[in-house]
């Protein structure tokens, strides 16, 4: 049998074998479940007519999942620029990896990443739970004196407004505009412990299925360490309550802290907490840029498959979950 590559079919083909093998997948699990708890007779199979395809499928699967090395304890975040402890109940995959499964699986822009946080019982090939994104803006050192001036019902507001004409852009540049419903959580700044975190509310073009986009950001002495939350928004409770044990895990090394500044030769961001929250900039053309990262491993072309399928089976699928990068923020003269 010829293994099917999903990186070499169309868009369309790999849509539909990914979406047809994750329902047979799904009718796989839930009968698993039920008869793993039942006292049922030892010599019990279960039956399920698999197309070559699938079955091929599953094999691509194994193999990649079998490629996957995640770690736990201590790791050093890019070149030493920060640490990172590995909460209980999370495992680590490495920046190599998890550009890979960025971009070759999950079918986003290239990017840089530092690493992904996955729950213990994930995998790479499942939308289940939640994924973190770790990455890394070297932006300046963001004065927060404005932290505690900030009116955040009046932002989320301009925030609104200003999402209007950012979809204009995206609809004009064809690509699906992405709403800001509002805060799915408000922002909240440990001045402290230099920590900043909040959640938007997001809807990807037409999607009943709305998408939780929570950040957290961790101000250093030159930059900014960003985790980003990859989740739908009936996650959101579990994120929120898993956020005090991830808040602790990350941290600047020492040289590379937000006490470590020197004012005679490090540079000043061109934002505060306000504009770092709000999310967007100017580019040097003048034309807003937006970035929005899915979290699939599905092509555009199985999206009307998928549709189909939540209709006919009144399930949600969590294949296409999307995570909105925060940008180098605006100036706060600009907000």
């Amino acid at each position: 049998m010829k293994i099917f590559s999903l990186r070499r079919a169309n868009a369309l083909s790999r849509g539909m074998l990914a979406l047809s093998l994750l329902f047979n997948a799904g009718l796989l699990r839930a009968q698993a479940d039920e008869y793993e708890s039942a006292e049922i007779d030892e010599s019990y199979e279960l039956e399920v007519d698999l197309t070559e395809d699938e079955m091929a499928y599953l094999a691509f699967a194994d193999s990649v999942e079998a490629t996957m090395v995640f770690e736990v304890g201590t790791i050093e975040l890019g070149d030493g620029i920060a640490i990172l402890q590995v909460p209980e109940g999370y495992k680590y995959l490495n920046a190599e990896q998890s550009e890979y499964v960025l971009t070759d699986l999950w079918g986003n822009p290239p990017s840089t990443s530092l690493g992904m946080l996955f729950l213990e019982s994930g995998n790479v090939l499942s939308g289940d739970g939640y994924v973190i994104d770790i990455t890394y803006e070297e932006m300046g050192y963001i004065e927060d004196d404005d932290a505690a001036d900030i009116d955040y019902d009046e932002l989320e507001q301009e925030m609104i407004a200003d999402n209007v004409e950012e979809n204009k852009l995206r609809v004009e540049a064809g690509y699906e505009p992405i709403q800001f419903i509002g805060w799915a959580s408000e922002p909240f700044y440990d001045a402290e412990t230099k920590k900043l975190h909040w959640a938007k509310e997001l809807m990807f073009g037409d999607e009943e299925d709305h998408t939780l986009n929570y950040a957290i950001r961790v101000l250093g002495r030159q930059g900014v360490l960003q985790m980003n939350f990859i989740s739908y928004m009936d996650e959101l409770e579990n994120v929120k309550a898993d956020i005090p044990f991830i808040l602790p895990s990350v941290d600047f090394t020492e040289g590379n802290q937000y006490a470590d500044f020197d004012p005679d030769i490090d540079t000043i961001a061109a934002v505060g907490i306000g504009g770092l929250i709000a999310g967007k900039v100017l580019a040097k053309g003048g034309i807003l840029i937006f970035l929005a990262k899915i979290w699939k491993f599905l092509a555009i072309g199985a999206v009307a498959a998928l549709a189909y399928f939540r209709k006919m089976f009144g399930k949600k699928g969590k294949e296409d979950v999307a995570v909105v990068e925060e940008l180098p923020a605006k100036t706060d003269e600009e907000i």
